[in-house]
């Protein structure tokens, strides 16, 4: 059986810092307030000039700078944003371009925070079907651009970043991804959405006015639907795997909220410390958070070879799956 393996990791964070202060025009003692309910302290906003192939061209060159190859070798590059450019063409066209990786076919996957992890199962799945050898995987957003600031609910919640990992054929029981789980329920979709953003509410003067083309989020609805599908995640995983959550080395969960991290580690008695996070750094960066911290993790050594990590996302769709990773 065909196993791909990770090779190669990289990501790209902006140079903007946004603290929790920015947002003292909301409401009173922002930090605190924030921190409080969320455990950010700040996150990094794109400029204005930069569009979300501009973070995920960094992320895709830096990652493969750390495996070792040309960009020449690469068979597919799929990305995972909600944030593309334009509606079209896709994103990962313009990535594709920009890092000259000129053997390779491109696409988007959008399924909100999601996206990478389900971005990581289509080139999992495109090596294991024997016609490819090495795909990128990119998670990469800048929700900055589609925020409402005047909506305290959610707008201090988000970061831009962008991360990307290289798969390649050659893994094997001891290495490489052993398992992955993914699923949606269309029955959530209006929880998580920008109504004005496409064919079924195009965007005009009157669904600007009413602020329809910024995102906008049920909070407790959402809530609720990750502390239930976070522990089939793990639950699921490790029972294909024949272990214990007790087994696996660390979680890299999305990074929507520590509250939610909280919860989860006592539900499932799997120590806090072992959730990989960069929560507090970052916001919620949605598509790129996975593979940001774990690219992060494996640069700094935390991540180490033989490791046993669980990735997992969960967000618009609904959506939520994850992957098991021996490193």
């Amino acid at each position: 059986m065909i196993v791909s393996k990770v090779i190669g990791s990289g990501s790209c964070m902006p140079d903007r810092v946004i603290p929790n202060s920015h947002f003292d025009y909301l409401v009173e003692n922002a930090d605190e307030w924030i921190f409080s309910r969320t455990g950010i302290r700040e996150r990094r906003f794109a400029h204005e000039d930069q569009a979300t192939s501009d973070l995920a061209t960094v992320a895709a060159k830096n990652a493969l700078e750390a495996a070792g190859i040309d960009a020449g070798e690469i068979d597919c590059i799929i990305l995972g944003t909600s944030t593309p450019d334009m509606s079209l063409p896709a994103t990962a066209c313009m990535v594709q371009e920009n890092i000259g990786a000129k053997n390779a076919f491109a696409f988007d996957v959008n399924s909100v925070c999601s996206s990478f992890v389900y971005a990581l199962e289509a080139a999992d799945n495109f090596i294991k079907s024997g016609k490819y050898k090495t795909v990128m995987a990119i998670g990469a957003d800048t929700y900055s651009k589609i925020l409402d600031f005047n909506d305290k609910n959610s707008c201090f919640l988000f970061g831009d970043g962008a991360g990307a990992v290289i798969l390649q054929s050659g893994g094997d029981g001891s290495t490489g991804i052993q398992h992955t789980y993914m699923r949606s329920d269309g029955k959530g979709w209006p929880l998580i959405q920008v109504p004005s953003s496409g064919s079924r509410k195009p965007v005009t003067a009157e669904t600007i006015a009413a602020r329809e083309t910024y995102f906008q989020m049920a909070g407790k609805q959402v809530y609720i639907f990750a502390t239930d599908v976070i522990p089939e995640i793990i639950n699921t995983l490790c029972a294909k795997a024949g272990i214990t959550p007790a087994d696996l080395d660390f979680i890299i969960p999305h990074q929507a909220n520590v509250r939610m991290i909280d919860f989860i580690s006592k539900k499932s008695d799997f120590p806090k410390e072992r959730f990989l996070l960069n929560l507090d750094r970052c916001g919620n960066t949605s598509a790129a958070s996975v593979a940001l911290v774990m690219d992060e993790n494996l640069r700094n050594g935390t991540i180490k070879p033989g490791h046993l990590v669980l990735t997992m996302g969960f967000g618009g769709g609904l959506s939520w799956g994850g992957l098991l990773i021996r490193f």
